[in-house]
């Protein structure tokens, strides 16, 4: 069964704070929620599913349902990382369809800005099968995403100057966004010149480390179509798991060439069609292989693709993360996939800031990427579409 039309994004909402010293990751949910309801005209109690990831606070969905004063008949709490909320949105789609349900919420929300303990990467612990084979040995995220970029450089030639393009194109739309962490315009020369990190990527390669969160309202498409807000329809979906034991034949495959197919397939749609697309940019090594993995480029041509400002809304040709993303905006909770649909959202709505809106978006495109490149990762895509 298809979801495609089966189910539209009626509401979506940011948390307008980068720094939240003075909320709970709770409050953080619950101010998501009721800003994405209120955005949809829908109140808490015409909610009857939710959606969470390993994010929230206290005993999952349990904690949260109660906090939140939820009553819902069915709940998902799929985690894949910073991809979790796209799969959500695809979940929520299909169980609309199947009816499961009439109206789902999806929230994210975290403080690893202001709390040291959640700014740490997750530790799994010595029960996690891969911890005895790969922490010994120094294996973190950043050196899983310095692996990947320096094998792409090793095999096709690109540069450390192609992957500071995409930053570049980040900035030129923050500037645009009050509340992205960082707003000030960079340059290629800005980019290389600021200090490694983990060689090849250097700070300005890395995305920021942000407070926040937001949410989303998934609805029938009658409930959509009986709300005063501009329809966006789910036209197609997918989602893939890449480890290095059980899919792993290409350290420069992503999940992306997966899921990307399977969302392009159901929505009958080609990356030609895409005139806007939110990728998930936690490096930009990750951009780069994403975009190649979904079909806007050949593989090994992403430095290419990617340099001269081709991403830069107004100017290249595929406008991307116009509120400048996980690189200049906010990634709160370590998680940027929720905001990669809500960017999508405004852009499909045409609510996206003036200086950024592709004129006439009709179909856009939103991807999400959840653990390491260099280890194991999920990720999901989803094509939405302008009714």
């Amino acid at each position: 069964m298809t979801i495609k039309g089966k189910a539209c994004i009626a509401g979506a909402f940011e948390h307008p704070l980068r720094k939240a010293e003075h909320h709970s990751v709770a409050q953080l949910h619950a101010e998501c929620a009721r800003g994405a309801l209120a955005d949809a005209g829908l109140s808490i109690k015409d909610v009857d599913a939710y959606f969470c990831a390993g994010d929230v606070p206290g005993l999952g969905p349990l904690s949260m349902l109660d906090y939140l004063g939820l009553r819902v008949k069915h709940l998902d709490t799929t985690e894949t990382g910073g991809s979790s909320y796209l799969v959500h949105v695809a979940h929520a789609a299909q169980a609309i369809a199947t009816g499961k349900c009439n109206v789902a919420l999806i929230t994210l929300a975290g403080k690893p800005r202001t709390d040291p303990s959640m700014a740490k990467p997750r530790e799994y612990g010595a029960a996690s099968p891969d911890a005895a084979f790969e922490q010994p040995f120094g294996m973190n995220t950043l050196a899983g995403y310095a692996l990947v970029a320096r094998r792409h450089m090793y095999e096709h030639g690109t540069t450390a100057e192609q992957l500071a393009w995409i930053k570049v194109a980040a900035s030129t739309h923050a500037q645009h966004n009050p509340y992205a962490m960082l707003r000030q315009l960079v340059t290629v020369e800005d980019v290389i010149n600021s200090p490694l990190v983990a060689n090849p990527l250097h700070r300005l390669d890395c995305c920021v480390v942000s407070d926040g969160g937001g949410a989303l309202v998934v609805t029938r498409p009658e409930i959509a179509r009986s709300l005063a807000r501009p329809v966006v329809s789910v036209l197609g979906a997918g989602e893939a798991v890449r480890g290095v034991y059980s899919s792993w034949e290409d350290l420069l495959v992503t999940g992306a060439a997966q899921s990307g197919a399977q969302a392009f397939t159901e929505a009958g749609v080609k990356p030609s069609d895409i005139q806007y697309a939110s990728i998930y940019d936690s490096f930009t090594i990750t951009v780069l292989l994403q975009l190649e993995d979904l079909g806007f480029c050949p593989k090994g041509e992403g430095g290419r693709f990617v340099q001269d400002g081709n991403l830069i809304s107004g100017v290249g040709r595929l406008p991307f993360n116009t509120d400048g993303g996980g690189l200049c905006n906010n990634h709160p909770a370590n998680r940027g996939g929720i905001t990669k649909v809500i960017e999508a959202v405004r852009q499909l709505r045409g609510e996206a800031h003036p200086n950024v809106q592709v004129p006439g978006c009709e179909i856009a495109l939103a991807q999400g990427m959840g653990g390491n490149l260099g280890a194991r990762h999920g990720s999901a895509t989803l094509i939405l579409g302008r009714n």
